[in-house]
């Protein structure tokens, strides 16, 4: 899939990039208008900052909620960090149905949200970078 940016991304990446000093995979606005950057692997905590402060620093100058996202080949290990800081007992892919085992009925309830809209959010993340039909929380 052909991936299109238009200028707002554009300069949120310059933006991103600048006060970061890494280089950015991906932005995009997620169906609950959160604003994601993927970084290269191996790059996330020079994204984030010490203590978290690029992050800060990113919300402020845009006024919106960020989250940054580390990229992985292994779809296991990018779907671990993409519903990061949730933690999954399991993670496991089979016939493109990616299934996670939540730890407890709180964090199943987290990774799928109110009517599985968290669940679709991941589900349509994902499917930037890999090739699945779906995601199911167990």
């Amino acid at each position: 899939m052909r991936i299109k940016y238009d200028i707002t991304h554009m300069k949120f990446m310059s933006l991103f990039e600048s006060i970061t000093g890494t280089k950015l995979k991906d932005c995009f606005l997620d169906s609950n208008s959160m604003l994601f950057f993927v970084v290269q692997s191996g790059h996330i905590a020079k994204a984030i900052g010490k203590s978290g402060s690029n992050v800060r620093k990113i919300q402020e100058k845009l006024n919106r909620k960020i989250k940054i996202v580390e990229f992985n080949p292994r779809l296991e290990s990018f779907v671990s960090n993409v519903i990061a800081p949730i933690k999954a007992k399991d993670i496991a892919e089979k016939d493109s149905i990616v299934t996670i085992t939540g730890n407890d009925t709180k964090s199943k309830g987290l990774l799928i949200g109110r009517s599985g809209q968290n669940l679709r959010n991941y589900e349509e993340i994902v499917k930037r970078y890999f090739d699945i039909k779906e995601i199911k929380v167990i």
